[in-house]
């Protein structure tokens, strides 16, 4: 009776075995419940030591990934445009869907030539047009650069330095070393702008021609319970930069030929040339403008007060009519941009990248809004805006 209380006493348990088992039987109800916890501790530990494994290596690779962000952010600016560039001939292929019903393959492939069409026209006129009226424009702006320096240096400011001087071509050929100096200057600035320009075209043209291969290689990095949700942030991302580009692209337009045929009817110099600039200035939001109105009051300068005043009044009013009336009115179907970021993102991108940053500021704006309200604000910490991009059509 003992033996079967006590249960079959194995015949290889050692005595010290037999020992520890009687011991065991032996505690009471807590001492057997922290036994059992210390023994599902004990058990976790290679759980939780994975985890902080994962986790730190997750932690190595994000801020490996950020240090060759860094290193390359240049090209990953110039993957950007390509990627706008794309966004862009994809409008041009949906705007034609319309009227062509052809594939879009054939819709890409005749827009495409539409625009070499266009550009090998403007390359023919221009060539014939434009270095005249910018030679012009040059030697007006030299010279109103000249008389401001004596008049600044009336009063003792010294605004250019003691080494201007009013002859460019003086100032280069002086000594072959400087000559050269700038020759290679100018040369590798040129062909980095060249090689920069190619590898926007052929990405935009491989990024147009096949989107979905492209954005399902980005989103099957993500969990497949979350790939619908990228896949539709993505998306709307894409009509985001294919409205503000489209929208941007005609502003440029009317604000180049406004100011052109207004410095043309007030008898200003150059009216082209200069309408150019003002137009592709408004691709950078509120500094661009600015900016733009220089070149408009240096040709002015010499041709008396009365003109230099209706060139600017005018090329403010068109200013203000195109940023205030036309710009928002263009510019409604995509992100309302909040113009404080906008303009704290083409100062910091300013002077980190250059130019290319100040020109890429707006539209990184734009989708970066998008996805930190989409994947932040709603996804992870769990507020229902109800905001709609794009009317609601994304």
């Amino acid at each position: 009776m003992a033996a079967g209380a006590s249960g079959p006493r194995r015949k290889d348990d050692s005595p010290l075995q037999r020992l520890d088992r009687s011991m065991s039987e032996s505690r009471t109800g807590p001492e057997k419940l922290h036994e059992v916890v210390l023994r599902d501790t004990s058990a976790d530990l290679p759980d939780a030591r994975r985890s902080i494994l994962a986790t730190g290596l997750t932690l190595l690779a994000a801020c490996v990934f950020l240090f060759l962000a860094w290193q390359t952010v240049s090209s990953l600016l110039l993957i950007f445009a390509g990627v706008l560039f794309a966004a862009f001939l994809d409008a041009c292929a949906r705007a034609l869907a319309p009227v062509l019903p052809l594939n879009r393959a054939w819709r890409l492939t005749l827009v495409l030539l539409l625009f070499s069409a266009l550009s090998g026209f403007g390359m023919v006129w221009g060539a014939g047009k434009l270095p005249e009226q910018t030679r012009l424009l040059l030697k007006v702006m030299d010279s109103q650069i000249d008389v401001l320096q004596e008049h600044l240096l009336s009063y003792g400011v010294d605004l250019l330095g003691p080494e201007w001087g009013r002859d460019f071509a003086q100032w280069l050929f002086s000594d072959q070393g400087r000559f050269l100096s700038h020759a290679q200057f100018l040369l590798g600035g040129a062909s980095t702008l060249l090689t920069g320009a190619l590898v926007i075209l052929f990405l935009g043209i491989l990024f147009a021609f096949d989107p979905n291969s492209h954005r399902e290689s980005l989103v099957m990095l993500v969990k497949q319970s979350y790939r619908a949700r990228t896949r539709a942030v993505m998306d709307e991302i894409g009509t985001v930069m294919r409205l503000w580009l489209v929208g941007q692209l005609i502003r440029i337009i009317l604000m180049t030929l406004w100011v052109w045929i207004a410095l043309y009817l007030i008898g200003l110099p150059g009216p082209f040339v200069l309408g150019l600039q003002a137009g592709l200035s408004n691709f950078i939001p509120y500094l661009g403008p600015i900016v733009a109105a220089i070149p408009i009051a240096l040709v002015a300068m010499p041709l008396g007060s009365s003109l230099l005043i209706w060139a600017v009044l005018i090329y403010t009013i068109i200013q203000s009519v195109e940023g205030y009336v036309i710009g928002p009115l263009i510019q409604r179907q995509a992100v309302e941009i909040p113009p404080a970021w906008t303009l704290v993102a083409i100062v910091i991108l300013g002077a980190l990248f250059g130019v290319l940053g100040i020109a890429l500021a707006m539209p990184l704006v734009a989708i970066g809004r998008v996805a930190i309200i989409r994947f932040y604000v709603e996804d992870y910490l769990g507020d229902n805006l109800k905001q709609t991009f794009n009317d609601g059509r994304s």
